[in-house]
């Protein structure tokens, strides 16, 4: 089911995950924009556990300001770092 769609403003989860995620740590917490809705695919934590079963989630590409993922970061102000996150990583921008 797709819960966001492109140009929608999206904040990824922080929360600690002891299983494989495929979330990378530098981008927890920051928020971005919606800019593709990729195809359904398995919880990459059941993955890892073998459990090619579980239920599949939608991915999402999620553009981040560079800026704001990396304190000294000196390049252009609208550079941007375009990452997928699964859906049950994301939430709604306040």
């Amino acid at each position: 089911m797709i819960e966001f769609k492109n140009g929608e403003r999206v904040c990824i989860d922080d929360r600690a995950e002891s299983r494989h995620h495929r979330v990378p740590a530098y981008a927890k917490g920051h928020c971005g924009e919606i800019v593709r809705v990729c195809e359904q695919q398995c919880r990459p934590e059941d993955l890892a556990s073998g459990d090619v079963n579980g239920p599949k989630v939608v991915v999402y590409r999620v553009r981040l300001r560079q800026v704001d993922l990396w304190l000294d970061y000196t390049g252009a102000a609208n550079d941007c770092l375009d990452i997928e996150i699964y859906a049950h990583w994301l939430r709604r921008a306040s």
